[in-house]
């Protein structure tokens, strides 16, 4: 097996920061994980308004895409990944893959989506 099909092998968790709907949403379908151990405990941050900071929102961000071997996909509230747009679309590695997703309350706007943003490049629109 190569070293990357290595790696991607490992790389069977999905990882989500956004608000509590989207979350409790994630949770019901059974997509988080609580582990002891350390570098592991959650998959998971929940953004509450007015007690979430910013800085937390980039730990995690930078926790999901660096630290952590074992998330493949990572799934962040279009609102909140604008709120660290200038770490979002740096991001340039294939995993964890970087998808952004609507809430509730805040729609979804592919004008905003940094994934479509490349492939419309890369198409040269």
């Amino acid at each position: 097996m190569s070293a990357v099909s290595d790696a991607m092998s490992k790389r069977s968790l999905l990882a989500a920061i956004a608000d509590e709907d989207s979350i409790t949403g994630l949770l019901l379908a059974g997509v988080g994980q609580v582990s002891g151990e350390d570098g592991k405990e959650t998959n998971f941050l929940t953004v509450t308004p007015g007690k979430t900071s910013v800085e937390e929102i980039e730990e995690a961000f930078e926790t999901f895409t660096t630290v952590r071997k074992d998330i493949a996909i990572l799934l962040i509230n279009q609102h909140l990944a604008d709120l660290i747009r200038h770490r979002v679309d740096s991001y340039t590695n294939a995993f964890p893959a970087i998808l952004e997703i609507p809430s509730k309350d805040h729609p979804y706007d592919p004008e905003k989506d940094s994934i479509l943003k490349k492939v419309r490049r890369l198409f040269g629109e």
